[in-house]
């Protein structure tokens, strides 16, 4: 059973920074493409960044460009999120999700995989 499980969220301040990880398991995710979306409370889902299998091809939001950093362990099977200076609009929960592929998605249909979320909250 393929599953995805993010770890990492919580409560930081404005300004701050979180590391969010998330572990596959149940298979070897070569040739997965890996990615992460948010929804933040009385929104949609929404594409944050995803990464390619060999960590060569990202893609970024525009709202994160430059604050967040996607990169992977392949070994280890874990995608990792690094947000830094971050913003109260920022506050949402992350999902963790993957589909095999090379080329970079973004619309969330195209991933078979989610994880179950976790929640991060930025104060003001």
């Amino acid at each position: 059973q393929v599953q995805l499980v993010e770890s990492g969220g919580g409560l930081v301040q404005a300004g701050g920074s979180l590391r969010l990880s998330c572990a596959g398991s149940g298979r070897t995710f070569s040739n997965y493409v890996m990615g992460w979306f948010r929804q933040a409370p009385g929104k949609g889902r929404e594409f944050v960044v995803a990464i390619s299998w060999s960590g060569g091809s990202t893609y970024y939001a525009d709202s994160v460009k430059g604050r967040f950093t996607i990169y992977r362990d392949t070994a280890k099977n874990t995608v990792y999120l690094q947000m830094n200076s971050l913003k109260p609009s920022d506050t949402a929960v992350y999902y963790c999700a993957a589909y095999y592929g090379i080329g970079i998605l973004i619309q969330m249909n195209a991933y078979e995989y989610w994880g179950q979320g976790t929640q991060v909250t930025v104060s003001s």
